[in-house]
C-alpha cells in the first residue's frame, strides 16, 4: 500500500524524477525520462510493483526530513533506540549520469538498516535477470556488493552494501556508527552498454548542492510567503528538462483526483499552457534563457503546419502521445485505471494558442529578443486561430463531454488576436492587424453578450449555461476585464457560493454533467491561488491573505503541492508534485507582494 500523496518527497535530476515516502520507500523511478517505463512502481500499486526501502531495522524509528537548503538533496533524520542517523538523497546532475543516491550518515550511537530492493522494469511488466557482479570490503569488512538487473533495453547497476538474493527481492543488513557514510547508488543505463565505471559520490553531492543553490539564488523575494515561492520555483525547474527544455505537467501519472475512481491521467507530457504559464513564473522571476529556450522548444515542437498544432506534447516535441491502460499496476490506492498516453492531445483546446501568445508577448515585454523565425510561427498560429475561430472546444479543464463555447476559451482566443494587434502596433513586428482587431472586438462583443449570465450578471461557463468555473478567475489576468468589473465581482460572488468547498475552489461543478465522466473530483488548488490573486487585485487584502495562508499550509513538510486537495479527510489528491499548483502559488505571491506578473500584460 502506498503512503498517502503528502508523505512523499521529490528527488530529480532535470531529466528524471523519484518520490521518496517519509517511511524510507522509494515509489517511484523512471528512469532516463520522466516518462520512461517505471523501474519502481509501488505508487500505483504495492512493494511487488518496485520499491527500494531503506529505514532503520528499529521499528520505533521516527523520522524528520528536510531539504538542505534550496535544493532537491533530501535529508531524513532518523532517531532510534541506539542512536541517530540520516539519509541523504539526491538524484546527481551530472553529464551523462542518470542515478539515484542513497547514502546514510551515522550522527550518533549505531543505527541498524535494512534495505530491500525489489527492481521491476517498464511498469513492473519485466522482472529484470539479476546477478551479483562484483564485491569489494571496506577497511572494517562492511560487506560490498554490485548488483546488475537486466531486461530489454534497460539495465540497472546498483553498487553499495551487498544485499542477498530472496525470490525476486534482494536485501541486505548494515549498522552506521557515529561519522561513518555508507553510500548505495542504482544507476541506469541502457542494457546494450558496457557497466558504467562508479562516479565519486561526494563530488556528484556538492556539484548538485551547488548546481540547486546556485540556480535558487536569483529568485526574487516572494515577500511574506518567500520560503514557499522559492520552492515552487525549484519544482519548477525540476519539472523541466534540462536538454530538452520541456516542462512537464507532474512527475507522475494516474494519481487519482477522485480516490478509488477512475480520474486518472498521465501527467508526465508538456501541455503548452501549463509551458506557458511556467514560462511566465520564470520571466516575472528574471529567468530570460528559460524563455528564450522553451520558445526554442515550442519551434521544433509545432513546427509544419499550424493545424496540426496539439494542445501537448511529449518532451522533446513527440506527437505521438496515445493513451493506453495497463493492468500490470492495479492503481494508487485501488484507483484504475492506471493509463500511459493521455487522449486529450486529440482534443481543440481553443485557449491554449492565447496562452502561448500571452507568454510569448511577456517575453518581448522582459527583453527576449523576437527572431524572425519565432514571429512567423506566431502569425501562423494567429492563421490557425482565424481559421477555427467559430469551434467549440474541449476547455481548459479537457472535458470528454460535448465541445462547448467555453468562455474562458474565447477570452483566451480574444487575448491570442490581442497580442497580434499589440505585436504590430507597439513592437513593430509585420501582420495584418486590422483583420485581428475586427475578429478580436467581434470576439469580446459575443461574450459580452453570449458569456453573461443576464439575471445575475456574471461571467458563465459556456454559452449554453448559467454555470460558472474557476477558470473565469483568469479574464482579468489577461487583460480582457478589469478586476473590478461589475461582471467579474458577480462572478466572484457565484464562485463563492457554487465552487468553494470547505473554503476551497472546485473547478465547476460535476453535478452539471459537463465533463462527461462518472464521479466526482476535490477542489482544485491552483483555482484557489488565482482566488487569492482576484481578492488582491480588488482590495479584498485581508481575504486574500487568509486564504493564502490556508493554501500554502497544505503543502507538505517539504514544500510539495499535488493537483487537488480533499477537504474532507485532509489530504492531497491527483499527481504530483503539479507545476499548475506551484506557478498558481507563484502567481498569487507575486500579487500580494506588489510584483506585476501576469499583470504586466493589462490595459
Amino acid at each position: 500500500m502506498p503512503a498517502p500523496i503528502e508523505r512523499y518527497a521529490l528527488l530529480s535530476n532535470c531529466r528524471s524524477a523519484a518520490l521518496v515516502s517519509d517511511t524510507g520507500d522509494l515509489d517511484w523511478l523512471c528512469l532516463p525520462r520522466y516518462d520512461s517505463g517505471s523501474i519502481f512502481g509501488a505508487l500505483l500499486g504495492d512493494h511487488s510493483h518496485g520499491c527500494w526501502s531503506l529505514r532503520p531495522r528499529d521499528p520505533g524509528a521516527t523520522a524528520t526530513r528536510r531539504y538542505d537548503g534550496d535544493t532537491f538533496v533530501l535529508v531524513t533524520r532518523w532517531e532510534c533506540a541506539d542512536g541517530v542517523a540520516e539519509v541523504h538523497e539526491f538524484m546527481p546532475i551530472l553529464d551523462g549520469v542518470d542515478a539515484v543516491v542513497r547514502r546514510v550518515v551515522g550522527i550518533t550511537g549505531e543505527v541498524a538498516f535494512v534495505s530491500e530492493v525489489r527492481l521491476r522494469f517498464d511498469y513492473a511488466r519485466a522482472v529484470p535477470w539479476v546477478r551479483q557482479i562484483g564485491a569489494a570490503n571496506t577497511s572494517d569488512a562492511l560487506p560490498m556488493g554490485v548488483l546488475l538487473a537486466v531486461a530489454g533495453p534497460d539495465a540497472v547497476t546498483l553498487r553499495g552494501p551487498r544485499l542477498v538474493a530472496d525470490d525476486t527481492m534482494h536485501r541486505g543488513d548494515f549498522r552506521v556508527t557515529a561519522g561513518r557514510t555508507i553510500d548505495s547508488v542504482l544507476r541506469w543505463e541502457p542494457s546494450y552498454r558496457d557497466v558504467p565505471q562508479p562516479f565519486d559520490v561526494d563530488d556528484a553531492r556538492d556539484r548538485t548542492h551547488a548546481w540547486w543553490t546556485t540556480w535558487a539564488r536569483r529568485i526574487r523575494d516572494g515577500g511574506r510567503w518567500g520560503d514557499r515561492v522559492l520552492r515552487s520555483m525549484l519544482v519548477l525547474r525540476a519539472l523541466t528538462h534540462a536538454e530538452t527544455g520541456g516542462i512537464v505537467a507532474a512527475a507522475t501519472t494516474s494519481l487519482p483526483e477522485d480516490f478509488g475512481g477512475s480520474r486518472n491521467w498521465d501527467y508526465r507530457y508538456v501541455w503548452l499552457r501549463d509551458a506557458a504559464l511556467t514560462l511566465e513564473a520564470y520571466i516575472s522571476h528574471g529567468y530570460l534563457e528559460a524563455a528564450a529556450r522553451w520558445r526554442d522548444w515550442l519551434l521544433r515542437a509545432v513546427a509544419g503546419d499550424p493545424a496540426d498544432v496539439q494542445i501537448m506534447y511529449g518532451i522533446a516535441g513527440e506527437r505521438d502521445l496515445p493513451e493506453r491502460e495497463l493492468e500490470s499496476l492495479p492503481g494508487y490506492a485501488g484507483s484504475a485505471p492506471v493509463r500511459v498516453g493521455n487522449g486529450a492531445v486529440d482534443q481543440y483546446q481553443a485557449d491554449v494558442i492565447g496562452e502561448v501568445m500571452v507568454a510569448l508577448e511577456a517575453a518581448r515585454l522582459a527583453g527576449v529578443t523576437e527572431t524572425s523565425f519565432s514571429w512567423a510561427l506566431q502569425r501562423a498560429l494567429l492563421d490557425q486561430v482565424v481559421a477555427w475561430l467559430d469551434r467549440p472546444d474541449h476547455g481548459i479543464w479537457e472535458i470528454r463531454g460535448e465541445p462547448q463555447m467555453f468562455t474562458h476559451s474565447r477570452a483566451m482566443i480574444w487575448a491570442a488576436l490581442d497580442r497580434g494587434v499589440r505585436a504590430v502596433e507597439e513592437h513593430g513586428l509585420t501582420g495584418d492587424p486590422a483583420t485581428w482587431r475586427t475578429l478580436r472586438d467581434r470576439v469580446r462583443a459575443e461574450i459580452d453578450e453570449r458569456g453573461v449570465d443576464a439575471a445575475g450578471g456574471h461571467f458563465t461557463q459556456h454559452f449554453r449555461t448559467d454555470e460558472v468555473d474557476a477558470s473565469l478567475l483568469l479574464l482579468p489576468a489577461v487583460g480582457f476585464c478589469a478586476p473590478d468589473d461589475p461582471r467579474m465581482l458577480a462572478t466572484v460572488a457565484r464562485i463563492e457560493s457554487t465552487l468553494l468547498r470547505e473554503g476551497l475552489v472546485m473547478r465547476y461543478r460535476t453535478e452539471a454533467g459537463v465533463d462527461g465522466l462518472a464521479g466526482t473530483e476535490h477542489p482544485f488548488l491552483a483555482c484557489s491561488f488565482w482566488l487569492v490573486e482576484q481578492y488582491a487585485a480588488t482590495g479584498r487584502t485581508d481575504d486574500a491573505t487568509r486564504l493564502m495562508d490556508r493554501l500554502c499550509g497544505l503543502a507538505n513538510d517539504v514544500g510539495l503541492l499535488s493537483e487537488e486537495y480533499d477537504v474532507t479527510v485532509g489530504r492531497q489528491a491527483g499527481n504530483t508534485p503539479q507545476a499548475l499548483s506551484h506557478l498558481a502559488l507563484v502567481g498569487a505571491a507575486d500579487a500580494l507582494a506588489g510584483h506585476g506578473g501576469r499583470a504586466a500584460h493589462r490595459r
